[in-house]
C-alpha cells in the first residue's frame, strides 16, 4: 500500500516507523522547522527526524491545502493518507486525493476529548483509563467515523508526558492493524456515539494551581501540564513551575491554601483545600530543576504560593 504519512510531533514516530515495514511510504508531509527553547534556536519536528533515518521523501508546506501541496499530495500517488498530531485541518481537496481516504490516529477513546490536547485534558479531569482511536477524517473536528479503537489504564501519577509515549505505541500498532483489515475488506467505518466532549488547545495559563481545590485535582493539574506548558504558581512574586507532585494524606487543617507544611519532616508539603500534596521536583524561571527537600530549605518560614 502507498501512504502519504501527515504528522509533526513525536506522537506520530512510531506508526511512521512501523508502516515504513510494511508499506510504502511515498511522501511525509510534516510542519516547517520552526524556533524552539529559550534562544529560539530553529529545530525540524521529531517526524521530520525520523523520515530522515529512514531516508524518506519529505514536505514541509506552511499550509497544506495550497494548491502546490495538493499537487504534490496526488503525485506521489497515495492508497490512503495517514495522519497523527499534525497539527492543521485538512480540507476537501486533500481529503480526496487517496482512494481509502485520510486516517487519523487520535489519543483518546472518540467522541471523549476532540481538540488538540486529549492526553493532557483526559489526566487534568482525572480519568483513569483513555485509548487510541483510528477514524476517518472528515470537515469536522475529529467527527469521523470510527474504524478501531483501544484501551489505555492511566498510571496513577503518570504525566501527559510518559502517557503520550506509551498511546504513541498502542497508535502505531492499531493503525497496522487498521490498514491490513481495510486492505483485507474485513473493516467498515461506524458512526461515532453521542456524548463528545472536547479538548482544546493548551496556553500557559491553563497550567496556574488555585490551591484552594483539591490535593488530588492540584496533582492531575501537574500531571496533566507536564512537560508543557507546566503547571505553576507563585513565590513572592515570581513565577515557580511543579514538575511532579505526589498525594499525601496529611489534612491540611487550619493552613490556608499555598501554606508550607510541617518543615520537620524534611518535605516539600503545600496545602491545599482539603489535604497537603508534597511537591517533589519544583523550579524558579531561569533556574535548574529542585527536588522539594532541597527547595524547602530555601524557604523563609510562612512562605506562601499563590
Amino acid at each position: 500500500m502507498r501512504i502519504a504519512f501527515l504528522g509533526t510531533s513525536s506522537f506520530a514516530v512510531p506508526a511512521l516507523r512501523a508502516l515504513t515495514q510494511r508499506h510504502t511510504i511515498a511522501l511525509v508531509v510534516t510542519q516547517p522547522d520552526r524556533p524552539s527553547g529559550r534562544h529560539a534556536v530553529v529545530l525540524p519536528p521529531p517526524l521530520k527526524r525520523a523520515a530522515l533515518e529512514a531516508g524518506l521523501p519529505i514536505s514541509q508546506p506552511e499550509r497544506i491545502n495550497g494548491e502546490d501541496v495538493v499537487g504534490q499530495l496526488r503525485d506521489s500517488r497515495p492508497d490512503v493518507l495517514v495522519v497523527a498530531a499534525y497539527g492543521q485541518l485538512l480540507r476537501t481537496a486533500v481529503l480526496g486525493l487517496a482512494p481509502l481516504g485520510a486516517i487519523n490516529i487520535h489519543a483518546s477513546l472518540l467522541p471523549r476529548y476532540r481538540g488538540a490536547a486529549p492526553v493532557h485534558w483526559a489526566i487534568v479531569n482525572g480519568e483513569e483509563t483513555t485509548g487510541v482511536t483510528t477514524f476517518v477524517i472528515d470537515r469536522g473536528m475529529d467527527t469521523g467515523p470510527i474504524l478501531l479503537s483501544r484501551c489505555l489504564s492511566i498510571g496513577a501519577d503518570e504525566t501527559a508526558g510518559e502517557l503520550e509515549a506509551r498511546l504513541a505505541l498502542l497508535g502505531a500498532d492499531v493503525m497496522v492493524e487498521t490498514l491490513d483489515r481495510l486492505a483485507a475488506g474485513t473493516l467498515l467505518p461506524v458512526p461515532q456515539p453521542d456524548g463528545a466532549t472536547m479538548a482544546p488547545k493548551l496556553a500557559r495559563d491553563d497550567g496556574h494551581v488555585d490551591w484552594a481545590v483539591p490535593a488530588r485535582v492540584v496533582h492531575n493539574l501537574v500531571r496533566g501540564m507536564t512537560p508543557w506548558p507546566g503547571a505553576w504558581t507563585t513565590l513572592d512574586g515570581e513565577r515557580v513551575k511543579i514538575h511532579r507532585a505526589a498525594l499525601t494524606q496529611i489534612a491540611a487543617g487550619r493552613l490556608p491554601p499555598g501554606a508550607l507544611g510541617p518543615r520537620e519532616s524534611a518535605r516539600l508539603l503545600v496545602a491545599c483545600g482539603d489535604f497537603l500534596l508534597e511537591v517533589l521536583e519544583i523550579q524558579r524561571e531561569g533556574r535548574a530543576l529542585s527536588v522539594g527537600s532541597e527547595f524547602l530549605n530555601g524557604l523563609r518560614r510562612g512562605a506562601l504560593f499563590g
